[in-house]
C-alpha cells in the first residue's frame, strides 16, 4: 500500500477474507454508521437480472497503518436472479480515490468489464490457467499470441470468441486473411 501510495497512484481493491481484521473493520462499520453516499442500479440482461446497491463511506479511523492512503471503504450489495435462481451478495472494497458512489459503482462495472471480455475468455474459453507449457520463455509468449487471437477476433467482429473458433476451424482462408 505504501508503494502504490508514495508513488501517487490511486487504487480500487477488493478486500477479502484474507485480510480477516480490515474486512470485520469495515463491515462493523457499515452496520454502525450512515454512508456518505448510496447508489442503485438494475440491470437486466442475458436472462439475469441484478440490482446493485453501492454504499461509500470514509475509512474507519482504528485503521492499521499499513492501509495508509484509503481515503473511502465501499460497500457492494448485489441481489437478483439468476438462471430464475435467486442470489445475493456483498463486496467490499477500499480506495484511495474519493468518488461518490456512482463514481465508484461506474468503476467497480469497468473492472468486471475487462475481467469479463479478457481474463474470463483467456482463462475459460482458451485455457490459459490449465496450459501445460511451462518452458523457457513459452508462458508469457502464448499469453501474448492469445491476445492476440482475442484481438483479432473481436477486430474481425465476433463478440463471442467460442463462436468466431468454431466458424473458422475449418475456413483456413478466412482465418489468414486476418493477417492481411
Amino acid at each position: 500500500m505504501q508503494e502504490i501510495h508514495q508513488s501517487g497512484n490511486d487504487f480500487l481493491i477488493a478486500v477479502k477474507g484474507n485480510q480477516p481484521k480490515l474486512l470485520a473493520q469495515v463491515q462493523r462499520q457499515f452496520e454502525s454508521e450512515s454512508p456518505l453516499s448510496v447508489a442503485t442500479q438494475i440491470d437486466s440482461s442475458h436472462g439475469r437480472v441484478c440490482q446493485r446497491t453501492v454504499s461509500v463511506m470514509t475509512p474507519p479511523t482504528d485503521l492499521d497503518p499499513q492501509w495508509v492512503g484509503i481515503q473511502r471503504v465501499i460497500r457492494v450489495e448485489r441481489s437478483g436472479t439468476r438462471a430464475r435462481r435467486p442470489f445475493q451478495e456483498v463486496m467490499v472494497y477500499i480506495s484511495a480515490l474519493t468518488l461518490d458512489a456512482a463514481g465508484f459503482a461506474q468503476g467497480i462495472r469497468q473492472h468486471w468489464q475487462v475481467e469479463n471480455r479478457l481474463h474470463w475468455v483467456k482463462d475459460v474459453v482458451l485455457g490459459e490457467d490449465t496450459t501445460p507449457v511451462c518452458a523457457g520463455h513459452a508462458l508469457p509468449n502464448f499469453a501474448i499470441l492469445r491476445t492476440m487471437a482475442l484481438n483479432l477476433f473481436r477486430q474481425h467482429g465476433f463478440d463471442s470468441i467460442t463462436k468466431g473458433m468454431r466458424q473458422l476451424a475449418h475456413d483456413i482462408r478466412r482465418l489468414f486473411s486476418f493477417f492481411q
